[in-house]
Order: structure tokens, then C-alpha cells, then sequence
């Protein structure tokens, strides 16, 4: 089936940067798509430094800049992956009409009935004993700092993924922040920004960082229709099996283009 020319934009999770997606990349763009990855600030190669970076806004403006650039009429694709989730969440908001899916790849996903911290408040107090392992937490100003570390990444994040993966994020990865503090005061989400896209999310069904159990709640907590499932996908399904989620972005964007 002829598919018409879509572009992705990929948004990576905490700590993470846009080399998340460099097996992903070239089979969207192999199938005649326009693939953007971007940097979030104090990620991926992004020169700021967390600690300069005060709010959530702050943190996504790489995205949101990137959306003001587009046309009034060009609409984008996005896949947000963990933490990611939430600044695609905020652009939708921002950009309703430039958005044709949001799709949420093993991601905190936000509803418009709670605070944007809600997810992740829970997530934290249901999961409090998986503890962060041997990562490094601190507090800086407004925010609570992070730095994931290698065991809780080896056996909670990549643990299917292949070691080369692995050994990329330990040179790679960054400090970062989930932002809960200035998210717990934002304003909700609402109807008609974030609420108006049209939404869906893909399970990473190995996933131990955010359970797929969690996964779910989130799902039916937001209300999405359209969900597909990957397996043998770990939290980093973009690495563990690039092949099973291209497929499933393609037929995720096949329903709202035919």
C-alpha cells in the first residue's frame, strides 16, 4: 500500500537525547518519510546544563520553538517516548491544528482533569519500592535532579536491549530533572489544546522501568482509543525492537491518512 510522506517528529525521555532514534530514523526515512529528532534542553548534545534549566517549559522549548517554525499548514507526527510523553503533551496544547497524532511510546501521558504532574506523582507513590537504586538524586533551587545509574539503567531500562545500546547511554546520558515541582503548579491540560489531537500510545510489553501495567492505567486514564503493543521491548523499545514499533507508528499513521 502507497503511504503519503509523513514527518515524525521524535521526542526522547529523561536523560536520554535524540540518538535514542538512530535505529528508527533511517526505517521512517527508508519508507520516503521526513524524520526530526530533536534535543530537549540539557539533553542529547544540547550545551545547557539541567541545573540552569528552572522549568518544564524551559525544558521542552527546543520542541515548542520547533513547532512556531513550522507553516500554518504543515502538520507533523509526534512520538514521545517516557518523560517525553509530557513535552509532546505541552506542544499539543500549544499547536493543536500542526499536529495530525500524538503517539505515546511507553510514555507518562497526562489527562486534563489533574495537574500535568499527576502521572508521575502517582507513578513515584505507587512504585516507591523500586526505589531509583543506584542513582544519584539531589535538589537544586525548584527541582529534584537525577542521574540514572548504570545498574537501575541495565536491568530496568535496556534490559533487552543490545550492550552496545547499553554502553551509548553510560558515555551519553545526562543529569536531568522530571520537573514534578513546577509541573505540580502548572495549569491543567486542556479540551480543547491537548485534549483535541487525536492520541495514541504503544506498550512496550517487557517495559520494568514504567510498567506496562501502569501503561495501561495511563491509557484508559486519558482516555485513548488506538493502541498497539510491541513485544520483546524493554523501556527503550526504539532500541530493543525498532523493526515491531516501525511497523507500529506506520499503521497507527495508515488510519489517519486513509
Amino acid at each position: 500500500m502507497d503511504q503519503k510522506q509523513m514527518h515524525f517528529v521524535l521526542v526522547h525521555g529523561s536523560g536520554m537525547g535524540a540518538w535514542n532514534w538512530y535505529k528508527l530514523k533511517p526505517r521512517l526515512e527508508s519508507s520516503g518519510h521526513k524524520v526530526t529528532a530533536l534535543d530537549l534542553a540539557a539533553s542529547g548534545i544540547n550545551t545547557e546544563e539541567v541545573e540552569d534549566v528552572d522549568t518544564f517549559v524551559e525544558y521542552s522549548k527546543p520542541l515548542l520553538d520547533f513547532m512556531a517554525s513550522l507553516g500554518p499548514n504543515e502538520k507533523v507526527v509526534f512520538v514521545g517516548h517516557s518523560f517525553g510523553g509530557m513535552s509532546i503533551a505541552l506542544a499539543m496544547e500549544n499547536f493543536p491544528t500542526k499536529i495530525l497524532v500524538g503517539i505515546f511510546l511507553a510514555a507518562f501521558t497526562p489527562d486534563t482533569e489533574h495537574k500535568p504532574s499527576y502521572v508521575l506523582q502517582l507513578y513515584i507513590e505507587r512504585y516507591r519500592s523500586m526505589g531509583w537504586l543506584d542513582s544519584e538524586v539531589s535538589f537544586d533551587g525548584n527541582k529534584t535532579l537525577i542521574s540514572f545509574g548504570p545498574k537501575l539503567l541495565s536491568t530496568m531500562f535496556f534490559q533487552l536491549s543490545p550492550r552496545e545500546d547499553y554502553e551509548l547511554v553510560l558515555a551519553l546520558g545526562r543529569r536531568t530533572s522530571l520537573f514534578i515541582e513546577d509541573l505540580s503548579e502548572a495549569e491543567n491540560f486542556s479540551k480543547e489544546g491537548y485534549e483535541s489531537v487525536p492520541r495514541a500510545y504503544i506498550v512496550a510489553n517487557d517495559d520494568l522501568a514504567i510498567p506496562v501495567e501502569y501503561q495501561y492505567w495511563m491509557i484508559q486514564n486519558a482516555g485513548i482509543d488506538m493502541v498497539k503493543v510491541v513485544d520483546r521491548a524493554d523501556h527503550m523499545a526504539m532500541l530493543s525492537n525498532p523493526q515491531d514499533l516501525y511497523l507500529s507508528l506506520l499503521d497507527i499513521v495508515n488510519k489517519y491518512t486513509l
